[in-house]
């Protein structure tokens, strides 16, 4: 979430919308919203609905045992914020409001930390984010569990893995993701050679032996913030490319490939490679909407529902909430 890379960002492609047109002209995206596929063709969607506390920065969330939702994004502490219905979002504190003097080593002594991941299994929430200072790969990834997601209630476990200067990649942007056989993987990265990926213990949450892949690179341009999904055969590795963090200048946009193996080899839709460059656009800048990315794909029940931030003309970052669908060949598309 963190990089300097200015490049212009595509226009948008051509999707298929119907269902867009509804989203575009701003009705909500609850649960209970349509999933019909689209049909007709027009722009990138714009955000559907949300309300309340929507000031966010790489937002990620878990479905709550009750049916509610659990977002947890960067900040003092990690910012945590509820909701009933995926629409309306309201503020609930910090995981940690006494601060993180475990990463200070990482981060200036800031209490200030990035891109946290949440999953709720096991009867319990994971969670994993990143301490570092922006533009360095002085990095670390940690891991915290919480019974309830209540502020104060996250316990931390401790380092996962560290990135050091002398290391080509950067250990920020952490995503569990836990296979159909039920292996526990962790990938992460922000520029430097890419994007990796680790195995995990799935006792502990913790870094289980060397394993150690490269899945996606821009050979050291802007690509950060995996988030893997699976779907009908599929391993989705959804990244952002390109600028973040610059507030209505930003050119973050978001990108796919797959692969029937979790530790890859990811291709995009045209077959190449998402470790030498490859990525599929799938949303991007347009009209008011800049830099959406940093996003987050949750199976809810309607449909997989797909989170990010994006910034408004006057710099602020918000909360983005569409969904996603697939086309005949299986590709993902926002609507």
């Amino acid at each position: 979430m963190h990089q300097f890379r200015t490049r212009s960002a595509s226009r948008a492609r051509r999707r298929q919308v119907a269902v867009a047109l509804l989203v575009a002209a701003g009705l909500a995206i609850s649960p209970a919203a349509s999933m019909a596929a689209p049909s007709v063709v027009a722009a990138y969607p714009n955000p559907g609905t949300v309300t309340g506390s929507t000031g966010v920065h790489d937002p990620e969330v878990a479905k709550t045992p009750s049916g509610g939702y659990l977002l947890a994004h960067t900040g003092n502490g990690i910012t945590l914020k509820t909701s009933t219905d995926r629409t309306r979002w309201n503020d609930a504190g910090a995981a940690f409001p006494n601060g993180v003097p475990w990463a200070h080593g990482y981060t200036n002594n800031s209490n200030h930390v990035w891109a946290p991941d949440i999953t709720y299994v096991n009867g319990r929430y994971y969670m994993y984010y990143s301490a570092s200072t922006f533009g360095s790969n002085r990095s670390a990834i940690f891991l915290a569990t919480s019974t309830t997601g209540a502020q104060g209630s996250w316990t931390n476990q401790g380092l996962v893995v560290e990135s050091r200067t002398s290391d080509n990649w950067n250990a920020i942007d952490p995503n569990l993701v836990i296979d159909q056989s039920g292996r526990w993987y962790l990938s992460f990265g922000s520029f430097w050679s890419g994007l990796k990926m680790i195995r995990l213990d799935a006792a502990t949450g913790k870094r289980s032996g060397t394993e150690f892949h490269s899945i996606a690179g821009r050979g050291g341009g802007a690509i950060e913030a995996p988030t893997i999904h699976y779907r009908g055969g599929y391993y989705y590795l959804f990244v952002s490319f390109d600028a973040c963090c610059q507030g209505a200048s930003s050119t973050y946009r978001v990108m796919v490939g797959r692969s029937t193996s979790v530790t890859g080899p990811y291709v995009d839709r045209a077959g190449t490679a998402m470790n030498s460059g490859g990525g599929t656009e799938i949303l991007a800048g347009h009209g008011s909407i800049h830099g959406p990315g940093h996003q987050a794909v949750l199976a809810d029940n309607d449909a997989d529902a797909f989170f990010y931030h994006y910034y408004t003309d006057s710099g602020a970052s918000r909360l983005g909430i569409n969904l996603l669908a697939y086309d005949s060949a299986g590709w993902p598309y926002v609507y």
